[in-house]
């Protein structure tokens, strides 16, 4: 089958690999019908992470499943299903708390490869969540967010305490920031300030629920957005990037007893003992629990409640995956899918 494999900092290549095949009875395999790059793909494309290689990439998708371990008992074959960025077996204590993406025996997605024809899904049981039908082709890409940048944005909302009577900071307008502020919205946040600098971007924040939009980073955003909230800081507070620069905009954008959703992949980020002893300041993040909201977000991408694939704004076919890979590296794109 094709799959996607990067074979050094900026060589994407799509190219012949082995078909998957069922390794544990508690596996499946999917024959997607898109996938996408994510904002964290960037990272070893750009050389900030090592690359082993030749390494398969992708950790998104939704598709049809074709086989399933024998033990395997909630998905069947012939079901359109969606599956979180991280693999689970749900049953674990760590799965059962709530928190998925820490299973005790999870396995990142990254690790397997899914921009690909095919993907072998471990944990099928705890990782994937059948659809209510056979969904239209322009429903596609909203479930396909629900893989990972819906499910991580609706975190950092849920992580930050967005809701009735709150107002709402989001640090970052990539994918992942933008659908922070549709699940801000979708919680009822009174107020929600997207920190953009990118006017389509900042349209969309507006479609998606942003009452305001602040233009200013590091020490001036944060003025900004004590400006606009009585010199407090917001409630809440999104974290979507993951540098020094965005980690301290939005801890210092925070007002005391807030709290700050952190989900931006972080990369060389330390904190000051001191600064987080005197903000007061609540903080939750890291590797969203995406299985955890996995069936409400699916109901209401069913509902057409929310239409959170609008963050698409380039669609190619698997075999010019290296030109999705540049664009969002170039910000010609915020988030790239890829038929399959």
């Amino acid at each position: 089958m094709r799959g996607v494999m990067l074979h050094a900092p900026g060589d994407v290549r799509v190219e012949e690999i082995d078909d998957p095949k069922i390794t544990a009875p508690t596996d499946a395999i999917i024959r997607l019908s898109a996938t996408c790059v994510c904002g964290s793909d960037l990272w070893p494309f750009r050389g900030a992470d090592p690359v082993d290689q030749p390494m398969p990439m992708g950790h998104e998708y939704v598709g049809i499943v074709e086989e399933v371990g024998n033990e395997v008992t909630t998905v069947k074959p012939g079901q359109f299903v969606v599956g979180s960025f991280v693999a689970s077996d749900g049953t674990c204590e760590i799965c059962r708390s709530g928190y998925p993406s820490s299973c005790a025996h999870r396995v990142f997605m990254s690790l397997v490869g899914t921009q690909s024809e095919r993907a072998l899904i471990p944990h099928a049981d705890g990782t994937l969540v059948a659809t209510p039908g056979m969904p239209d082709t322009d429903m596609i890409p909203s479930l396909l967010a629900a893989s990972d940048v819906l499910g991580t944005g609706w975190f950092g909302a849920v992580a930050a305490e967005a809701g009735p009577g709150k107002t709402v900071a989001v640090v970052g307008d990539g994918a992942v920031g933008l659908l922070a502020v549709l699940a801000a919205r979708q919680l009822g946040a009174e107020r929600i300030i997207a920190m953009s600098r990118h006017e389509p971007r900042q349209a969309l924040a507006r479609e998606f629920g942003a009452t305001d939009i602040v233009t200013e980073r590091g020490d001036n955003g944060v003025a900004k957005v004590k400006e606009l909230t009585g010199g407090l800081g917001a409630h809440s507070v999104v974290e979507a990037v993951g540098t020094q620069e965005s980690m301290h905009q939005a801890m210092r954008s925070t007002r005391p007893g807030g709290h700050v959703g952190f989900v931006g992949v972080n990369h060389d980020v330390t904190l000051s003992g001191e600064e987080l002893f005197f903000s007061q300041i609540h903080l939750l993040g890291g590797p969203a629990p995406v299985r955890r909201f996995l069936p409400d977000l699916i109901q209401l991408i069913w509902d057409k409640k929310i239409n959170p694939g609008k963050v698409f704004d380039l669609a190619l076919p698997l075999d010019q995956a290296a030109e999705a890979y540049r664009a969002m590296d170039e910000r010609r794109a915020v988030k790239a899918l890829l038929t399959v």
